[in-house]
C-alpha cells in the first residue's frame, strides 16, 4: 500500500531542491476532507489520491501537479469549494482542480454520435492546461488497477471507455509505459477469457523466454564491448494486448506468434544508434521490410528510435529498439518530459517549440470561448490511426486512415453512397480515391442516375461502405440474372411450343419454382436460371410428358451458349472443365489465380463472357454473390497446359539462368518468358513463365529448380502479380 512518504520520496529523486511544504499542506487537507469515505474495495479513500499523486510524482511534473494529484476529487467529492482551494493553495492549483473536476463531469449523450462525443471530451480536457489531462491519465489508470472492486457490467463499461479514449490520449502525448498498462488493464475486463489463456500461456513459457533473453542479451553486450561501444541493454516480452492484437492482425494462434520478444538498447549519441544497428545487423539477419527508422523522422507524439527485426538466436525473431538516453526518457514520459512550467505557468520556449501542436491548442482555448466553435475550429490529428473530418454543417465523423469520400458518403446515408458521383474537399474537387485527412471538409456530390460500381470496392476502408456497394451490385446482378434467366427459359420453352406468359398466368411456373426446386417466387427461379444454378431443361421436364422429353426443336440451347452469344463468342467442344457432367461448354481461365489442372476450382458465371474459372481460393471470390458460383471440375485424361508464373531467387552468379533452364527442361517444361533483375541486396531475381501440364507437373518443376544450388527460393507469382509464397517450396 502506497504511503505519503512515497510521494516524497519520488519527488525528492526527481527534483532534490523541492519545496514540500505545499505537498505536505495538500495531503493533511485531503486526509482531512475526504476522512470517513471508502472505496468500492473496502479500502480509506484517500488511498486514491496519494497513488494519483505518486504516479504525477514519477512522471516528474511540477509541485503544483502533483498537489493536485492529491486534491483531485475535492470539490468533486467533498464539501470543498474552489474558493477554497484557491485560497490554501494558490490560483494555480485551484485552476487545475477545476478543469479535472469538470471533465469527470463530462457523460456521453447517447443521441450522439459516440465518436464526435469522445473527440470532444478529448478536446476539453486539452482546452486549458495539458496537465488536467496528465491527472486525467493518472486518476484512470489508478482506478483501472482497482477495477476488481467493480460490478462486471461497469467494468466493461469503463475498460471500453479507457481503450478508446485515454489508452490513445497517453499515446499521442508519447507516454508509452501508461498507454500499455491501460490496453492490458482494459483487455483483462473486455475479454477476460482470452486474458486469462494468454497469461496463462506467457507464464507457461516465461522460463525458456528468461533464458532466451538472458542468453541474446549476452551476444549484444559482447558485440559492443567488442566494438569499444557502451550501451544499456534490456529485454522483455511484449504486454499481453500486443500479443494478441498481433494474433488478430496475422489471423494465427498463440503458437505461431515470433516476434514475442522485444530488446531495447540505449546509447549516448545518434551516431551510437546507427553504429550499433550496424552490430545487430551484422550478427544477425535482419527482417526484410521490419525496419523503422523514427530518429529522422519521429513519429507525431516526438518519439525516435531505431527499431529492427532480426532472425536472433535458435531461428527466433526478436525486434531490438535503439535510442539515446533522451530519446528513452521521451519514449517513457512523453510530453511530461518536454512540458515545464515555470513561476506563474509559464511554458518553456523550446518545449513549446517541439510541442507546436500543444501550443496551438492553447492558443485556440484562449481565444475561443465556446466548446462548440472551438472544437469546429480544431483540425490536427490526435491519433495517427484514425481520421477525423467534418461535413459541411460542422458535424464529425471518424475513420481509419486510407478512408476515402465513398467512406465518408455511405456515412452519412447509404442512399448518398449509392448516389455519390463527386467530391469536394476542402472547397475544392477531388477524385472520389483521394484518402481523407484529419480536418478535411468533405462535401458529396450527388446524381439521380449514378449508381455504385465494382471498383469502389477497392478505394473505401469502413465496413458499412463495403457492405452496402456490395448489397446494391448483388441487387443489381440479381436483376440481370433475372432478366437473363427469363430469356433462356422463354426460349427453350418456344421450341417446345409452349408460352411463358400463359404458365405464369396458370401459376405452373411457380407450382415448380417450390415443389421442384423449393423457391418461393418465381423471380427467384429466373435468377437461379440466370446464374446457371438450373437448367431451363430441368423445368421443361416437369412441364412436358416424359415420352416428348426434349426432343428435336432447333438444336440445343444451353446456358453457356446464351451467355456466349452476347459477344460472339465461340462454343469449345470437349472442354477440359466439366459442369454437371457436360464437357461442351465454353470456358475461359481467370488471370487472377490462373488455375492449374489438379488444383480444386469453381466456376463464376459471367453475362457475356461464359463460365470463368478459379482456384477454389482464389481470394476475387470473397466477394462475389454465392449464387454466382457453380461446381465445377477438371474432365478425366485431359491434356492441356497453362502458363504459370514463377519467381525465383538466386545467387547473382554467372551461368544461374542457364542452370534454371536446363533444370526446366529437364522436368520436360518449355519456358514462354523470362527476366531477370537484381534487387537491394543483390540477389538475382528471375521471372519465368513456364507452360505447366498439372500441379504434379509444377512440383516436379519446383524440385528440379531446387536442386540447383544457386536458387534460394521459389515463389508462385498469383493473385494480380503479387508473389504468393508456394507451400511445396
Amino acid at each position: 500500500m502506497l504511503r505519503f512518504e512515497d510521494i516524497v520520496e519520488s519527488v525528492k529523486e526527481n527534483n532534490p531542491q523541492a519545496d514540500l511544504e505545499l505537498l505536505k499542506k495538500a495531503y493533511v487537507f485531503s486526509g482531512m476532507v475526504h476522512q470517513g469515505q471508502v472505496r468500492m474495495s473496502g479500502e480509506p479513500y484517500l488511498m486514491h489520491p496519494i497513488a494519483v499523486s505518486h504516479i504525477l510524482a514519477d512522471l516528474r511534473m511540477d509541485m503544483q501537479c502533483i498537489v493536485t494529484g492529491l486534491l483531485h476529487d475535492t470539490v468533486e467529492d467533498t464539501h470543498t469549494t474552489l474558493e477554497k482551494i484557491d485560497e490554501l493553495f494558490g490560483p494555480e492549483v485551484a485552476s487545475l482542480v477545476d478543469g479535472v473536476t469538470k471533465i469527470s463531469r463530462l457523460t456521453f449523450d447517447k443521441k450522439q454520435d459516440r465518436e464526435a462525443e469522445n473527440f470532444r471530451k478529448m478536446i476539453f480536457a486539452m482546452s486549458k492546461d495539458i496537465r488536467v489531462l496528465l491527472i486525467k491519465l493518472a486518476d484512470r489508470l489508478h482506478n483501472m488497477r482497482t477495477l476488481d472492486a467493480l460490478r462486471p457490467d461497469k467494468q466493461r463499461v469503463i475498460a471500453r471507455e479507457t481503450m478508446d479514449i485515454y489508452a490513445p490520449m497517453a499515446n499521442r502525448l508519447g507516454i508509452g509505459w501508461i498507454k500499455t498498462e491501460l490496453e492490458d488493464l482494459s483487455f483483462k475486463y473486455l475479454d477476460p477469457e482470452r486474458f486469462a489463456y494468454l497469461t496463462e500461456r506467457v507464464v507457461q513459457e516465461t522460463d525458456a523466454w528468461s533464458k532466451y533473453i538472458d542468453n541474446a542479451k549476452s551476444v549484444i553486450e559482447g558485440a559492443l564491448a567488442d566494438n569499444g561501444s557502451e550501451g544499456v541493454v534490456t529485454g522483455r516480452v511484449k504486454h499481453l494486448y500486443s500479443i494478441n492484437r498481433k494474433m488478430e492482425a496475422q489471423g494465427v494462434d498463440f503458437e505461431n506468434i515470433y516476434d514475442i520478444i522485444a530488446f531495447r538498447v540505449i546509447v549516448e549519441s545518434i551516431q551510437d544508434c546507427y553504429a550499433v544497428l550496424g552490430l545487430i545487423h551484422s550478427t544477425w539477419k535482419p527482417v526484410p521490410g521490419r525496419f523503422k527508422d523514427y530518429i529522422a523522422l519521429p513519429r507525431l507524439n516526438r518519439y525516435q528510435s531505431l527499431h529492427t527485426t532480426v532472425v536472433g538466436p535458435y531461428g527466433i525473431r526478436m525486434e531490438v529498439q535503439i535510442r539515446t538516453h533522451e530519446m528513452h526518457r521521451i519514449a517513457e514520459y512523453g510530453i511530461a518530459s518536454h512540458w515545464r512550467y515555470k513561476e506563474g505557468g509559464e511554458i518553456n520556449p523550446e518545449d513549446d517549440k517541439t510541442f507546436a501542436w500543444l501550443r496551438q491548442l492553447l492558443e485556440w482555448q484562449r481565444d475561443l470561448k465556446d466548446t462548440d466553435e472551438f472544437m469546429d475550429s480544431l483540425k490536427v490529428d490526435l491519433f495517427p490511426e484514425e481520421v477525423f473530418v467534418f461535413t459541411p454543417n460542422g458535424d464529425i465523423k471518424q475513420f481509419s486512415v486510407g478512408a476515402t469520400p465513398i467512406d465518408f458518403a455511405y456515412a452519412v446515408h447509404t442512399d448518398i453512397g449509392n448516389r455519390c458521383v463527386g467530391a469536394k474537399i476542402n472547397g475544392k474537387l477531388v477524385p472520389l480515391g483521394t484518402k481523407l485527412r484529419s480536418g478535411d471538409i468533405v462535401d458529396i456530390i450527388t446524381s439521380d442516375v449514378h449508381r455504385p460500381r465494382k471498383d469502389w470496392l477497392n478505394h473505401v476502408m469502413s465496413a458499412r461502405a463495403k457492405t452496402r456497394i456490395r448489397q446494391w451490385i448483388k441487387n443489381e446482378e440479381r436483376t440481370k440474372s433475372i432478366s437473363l434467366g427469363t430469356e433462356i427459359l422463354g426460349h427453350e420453352l418456344e421450341r417446345h411450343n409452349l408460352n411463358l406468359d400463359t404458365l405464369l398466368e396458370s401459376g405452373k411456373i411457380a407450382e415448380i419454382a417450390m415443389s421442384k426446386f423449393g423457391l418461393s417466387t418465381t423471380e427467384s427461379l429466373f435468377a437461379t436460371i440466370g446464374y446457371g444454378k438450373v437448367s431451363a431443361s430441368s423445368v421443361l421436364k416437369s412441364l412436358l410428358p416424359v415420352k416428348e422429353g426434349l426432343k428435336g426443336g432447333r438444336g440445343k440451347f444451353s446456358f453457356m451458349r446464351m451467355l456466349g452469344r452476347f459477344k460472339g463468342s465461340p462454343r469449345v467442344a470437349k472442354s477440359p472443365v466439366i459442369v454437371r457432367g457436360d464437357d461442351d461448354i465454353m470456358v475461359r481461365y481467370a488471370q487472377c489465380c490462373n488455375p492449374l489442372p489438379g488444383e480444386p476450382i469453381e466456376g463464376l458465371t459471367t453475362l457475356g463472357q461464359g463460365l470463368s474459372i478459379h482456384a477454389h481460393d482464389c481470394v476475387n471470390l470473397m466477394n462475389v454473390d454465392s449464387e454466382r458460383l457453380i461446381e465445377v471440375a477438371w474432365a478425366p485424361d485431359i491434356n492441356i497446359t497453362r502458363p504459370v508464373n514463377l519467381e525465383v531467387l538466386c545467387k547473382n552468379e554467372k551461368g544461374v539462368l542457364a542452370e534454371m533452364t536446363n533444370a526446366i527442361r529437364s522436368a520436360d517444361a518449355n519456358i514462354s518468358s523470362a527476366s531477370i533483375g537484381t534487387n537491394p541486396e543483390n540477389r538475382a531475381v528471375c521471372t519465368l513463365v513456364v507452360d505447366v501440364r498439372s500441379t504434379g507437373h509444377l512440383d516436379a518443376i519446383v524440385r528440379s529448380l531446387r536442386k540447383i544450388n544457386k536458387v534460394l527460393k521459389v515463389s508462385r507469382i498469383k493473385l494480380k502479380n503479387v508473389a504468393v509464397e508456394d507451400e511445396r517450396v
